[in-house]
């Protein structure tokens, strides 16, 4: 007779409870005063070989289920299995990252050994900015700069971008160089001096300007942090916008931010040259005044030696000042405007070109105007790097078509009414009523072409602007409206008549004494005269297709900002 081994299940060695109404998995402990919330919890907690005693409603404790503790017991093991998986996973990472730290320290104790020397026997170096690079082909040369963007292919090479503020250069490093110490451990924005030639670079390969540094020798100026402090981990495309203020001074050192800096400098330059090509002269007027032009509310108030003064708002009262003895004139200063506004087109300290002209009529204002904003998109594109820049910021971009679209304030109403845009309650704007920031731009937009909207209601705008003689309900103004962005220029006629003038301060409440230099133009030599002043910020929106005029800056100032 064979024998027979019996199979017999383990005894349950405890009997622990589960309540799944007011149980705890956190608090309890499996006993029938303090029972667990879930089945899966007292098997792990007590193990598979427990009695459990369930509780579901108000009966009270009953004995499991098979299939419930067979599906518990099931899920147990699934996770013991994902937990085992992990823990091995989380090793073989935790091996992989040891032994990767032994060989960078085996690597960097190996790249201390390495000392690199310049070979005296070369040529001497030249040394450039790598804006003379294309001229130097073919010639060892010695450039400075910082390390850009960095990448290490195979054993024995590595590729430096380097960066020096007037361009972008390509160095290799190959062999001993690649394994120095300074090497090994160079990082992103580190100071660095490259020695080598310049070539030109074969077919089918890219670099910036179509050439390479081969390096023979370099010195490291400069080492920048790698790990958490490193420029990477610092500024990056998807931070908090604020948070990228913060850190201006680094985010300027990227290609976007950069390249509107650079567009910004050759915009500058074309609009002087358009000066100088009607030879206007360029003034200098104070920013510290006791005056005001654009209202009262939006003035930076400040003690000056005990006496209230104010951070000029325009410079043109000064401008106008100037044409009997200059003739024609134009200054590009800063502003300030105490707006307490967070639109994308607004900043408290701007770069405000202004002109006046004098003997002109109205017409002529706006042909100049015409003239200036062509004028110096011309220029600015005749310039290839500045056009490349463009194209960069701007793919889309494509240059006004002459002549502007020219809109009476009575028509603007006109058309909002007719495209069916309305104020915020709902009604259509009036006669007399000022037009805001998004309709004025969704006018604009929709239109799709630059605008000379003219003829505003004395009553809402400044003092100073001459009423149209055969509509005194009006004045000879105009706003230059860009789509995308909406008014980059507002200009007009200025009053010439000394009576008419003093009317206008008692009008808008204005005490004329502190102007009574301004007033002296219409005393000593009266003319008829007009100018305007432009944002460069908000022509730089404009033309580089910016999304705020926060970009179009140095270090932007608005509402709660002022630093860094």
């Amino acid at each position: 007779m064979a024998d027979k081994t019996a199979t017999t299940k383990p005894v349950a060695s405890e009997t622990v409870y589960v309540d799944e109404v007011a149980g705890c998995d956190t608090k309890g402990n499996g006993s029938e005063k303090s029972p667990f919330k879930t089945v899966l919890k007292a098997i792990e907690s007590k193990g598979e070989n427990i009695k459990i005693q369930i509780k579901k409603d108000a009966e009270g404790f009953k004995d499991i289920s098979g299939a419930a503790l067979k599906k518990a017991k099931k899920t147990y093991a699934e996770q013991q299995r994902k937990a085992k998986k992990l823990q091995e996973q989380e090793k073989k990472l935790e091996d992989e990252k040891k032994k990767k730290a032994e060989d960078e320290a085996k690597a960097i104790e190996y790249a201390k050994s390495i000392v690199i020397k310049e070979d005296k026997s070369l040529p001497k170096a030249t040394n450039i900015k790598i804006r003379q690079s294309t001229e130097n082909r073919g010639k060892r040369v010695k450039v400075s700069g910082w390390v850009h963007r960095l990448r290490v292919q195979g054993k024995d090479m590595m590729f430096v971008i380097l960066r020096d503020g007037s361009g972008y250069l390509q160095c290799v490093l190959t062999g001993k160089l690649c394994h120095a110490y300074d090497a090994v451990t160079l990082s992103i924005e580190s100071t660095i001096t490259i020695w080598g030639v310049i070539n030109e670079l074969p077919a089918g390969k890219t670099a910036p300007g179509n050439h390479e540094l081969v390096a023979d020798y370099y010195e490291v100026v400069g080492k920048a942090p790698s790990g958490d402090d490193a420029f990477t981990n610092k500024v990056t495309p998807d931070a908090d916008p604020y948070y990228l203020l913060d850190n201006r001074h680094l985010v300027i050192r990227g290609e976007t931010a950069s390249a509107v800096l650079r567009a910004r400098a050759q915009v500058i330059k074309a609009f002087r040259s358009f000066y100088d090509q009607e030879s206007f002269t360029e003034v200098t007027p104070p920013c510290m005044v006791q005056t005001q032009v654009e209202g009262g509310s939006t003035l930076f108030k400040f003690d000056y030696y005990g006496e209230e003064a104010y951070l000029t708002q325009s410079s043109q009262l000064y401008l106008e000042t100037c044409l009997p003895s200059l003739g024609d004139v134009f200054c590009l200063a800063e502003s300030y405007r105490a707006e307490k506004s967070h639109t994308r087109r607004h900043l408290s300290e701007y770069s405000h070109l202004e002109a006046e002209m004098a003997f002109i009529k109205f017409d002529d204002l706006l042909t100049h105007l015409e003239d200036l904003i062509c004028f110096v998109i011309d220029r600015t594109m005749a310039d290839k790097e500045t056009a490349q820049l463009i194209e960069q910021l701007n793919p889309n971009f494509k240059k006004p078509s002459r002549p502007f679209l020219r809109m009476k304030y009575a028509d603007a109403i006109t058309y909002l009414k007719e495209n069916n845009i309305k104020k915020e309650d709902g009604s259509f704007y009036q006669f007399g009523e000022d037009i805001p920031e998004a309709p004025e731009r969704a006018m604009t937009d929709k239109i799709g072409r630059p605008i000379f909207l003219t003829h505003f209601p004395h009553e809402i705008k400044a003092f100073y602007m001459q009423k149209v003689p055969e509509d005194r309900r009006v004045t000879e103004s105009v706003d230059v409206l860009m789509p995308g962005v909406g008014e980059i220029v507002g200009g007009s006629m200025r009053m010439d008549n000394r009576e008419e003038l003093l009317e206008a301060y008692k009008t808008a409440g204005i005490d004329p004494a502190p102007y009574y230099w301004y007033t002296d133009q219409r005393k000593y030599g009266t003319t008829p005269h007009g100018g305007y002043g432009l944002g460069v910020e908000r022509f730089l929106a404009w033309l580089l297709d910016r999304y705020t005029v926060r970009e179009c800056c140095l270090y932007p100032r608005f509402t709660g900002r002022c630093t860094p």
